[in-house]
């Protein structure tokens, strides 16, 4: 069974950074996609940034102020998130795509405050 394990988020003033982790616990063969979502009250999840074996990518509202790591050895995937805007708001899920068999599962989320 695989289990997303988030940690890092907090609370910030605008132009300020943040690491959000997320390790994978258990097989991560097939392991396909992994992915941030945001999410808002009374919105949808909404991705953030996507990596393939091929590539990252990541939403416009994003891009440039915030960079996909992994660390290979420890199983866990980084998101830093830097000049964060009060937009940037909301709680953060950590995504992994499996496939052979296809499955899916989410991290606990954690909380983004961007505010002065």
């Amino acid at each position: 069974q695989v289990q997303l394990v988030e940690s890092g988020g907090g609370s910030v003033q605008p132009g300020g950074s943040l690491r959000l982790s997320c390790t994978v616990n258990g097989p991560i063969k097939g392991l396909s996609e992994m992915a941030w979502y945001k999410q808002i009250p009374g919105k949808q999840r909404d991705w953030v940034t996507k990596t393939t074996r091929a590539a990252t990518n990541y939403r416009d509202a994003v891009r440039g102020r915030f960079t996909v790591s992994g660390d290979a050895a420890k199983n866990t995937y980084h998101l830093q998130m830097d000049l964060l805007k009060p937009e940037d708001t909301g709680v953060y899920y950590c995504h992994a795509k499996f496939r052979w068999p296809d499955a899916e599962y989410w991290g606990q989320g954690t909380q983004v405050t961007v505010s002065s």
